[in-house]
């Protein structure tokens, strides 16, 4: 049986899963994952993916396992995703693959799991999906079996679509061109009709000069104040200055 341990990111796990199918030509697998919520979670996902995918797990009735058995030995399903607990006992002949994408918690399950395949000395194929948080598990899996596992980086085709190369402009291309000059035409002030009364130049009236060119008699300089008639005058009175003695 050939194994594989790759090392890759928890998000790329299923991107892993349907490269190998698809470089394999896999016709089935069985694909192992550690929780029901899991094993739900990635049968839609794969569902999503185009594979024909069902799932296995303690959440299901006797009869809806029995179903979801019988539709993979059948082929009609591509993949069967199970948790180790709805997998025990579970024989399928000439299964091609089975998958720990989840590393199990407990080395023994790891040796159940991959006792699905290969069996009769047929071939068949194990391939362990390990992230960094998985060191502990894998070194218990070494000390059961008692061999040095190597993992190895999981090296991705480039599935992305590539954008074509930028095809170099001229400099025509890069010159934007200004929008045409819009021309409109330039109103004429409307025409004010002639007013003869605005029009006749001014004519003073009379002969003499206007009201506030004739001059007004100038001021005194020191006017006398004005009495009023009930004040009296005083008198003047001769005063006698005496000097000093002979």
């Amino acid at each position: 049986m050939e194994q594989h341990f790759y090392s890759v990111a928890d998000d790329d796990k299923r991107r892993a899963v349907r490269q190998i199918v698809r470089q394999r030509e896999l016709s089935q697998a069985l694909v192992f994952v550690n929780s029901k919520l899991g094993a739900a979670r990635l049968a839609r996902a794969f569902e999503r993916d185009g594979l024909n995918t069902t799932a296995l797990h303690g959440d299901k009735s006797q009869d809806e396992r029995l179903k979801a058995l019988d539709a993979f030995k059948r082929g009609d399903v591509h993949l069967l995703v199970a948790t180790d607990v709805a997998a025990r006992g579970l024989d399928i002949v000439d299964l091609p693959a089975v998958f720990n994408y989840d590393v199990p918690f407990n080395a023994e399950d790891y040796v159940h799991r991959i006792g699905r395949t290969g069996r009769a000395g047929q071939s068949g194929l194990s391939v362990t999906l390990v992230t960094r948080d998985d060191t502990r598990m894998v070194g218990d899996i070494e000390r059961l079996i008692k061999k040095k596992i190597e993992i190895e980086p999981f090296e991705f085709d480039d599935e992305r679509p590539r954008r074509p190369p930028r095809r170099a402009r001229d400099d025509d291309d890069r010159r934007i061109e200004a929008p045409p000059e819009r021309v409109t035409e330039r109103r004429q002030p409307a025409a004010v009709p002639a007013d003869p009364l605005f029009d006749k130049p001014y004519e003073p009236s009379g002969s003499g000069a206007p009201a506030w060119e004739v001059s007004q008699p100038a001021a005194p300089l020191n006017p006398r104040r004005a009495v009023s008639a009930n004040i009296k005058p005083r008198r003047k009175v001769a005063s006698l200055l005496g000097g000093g003695r002979a």
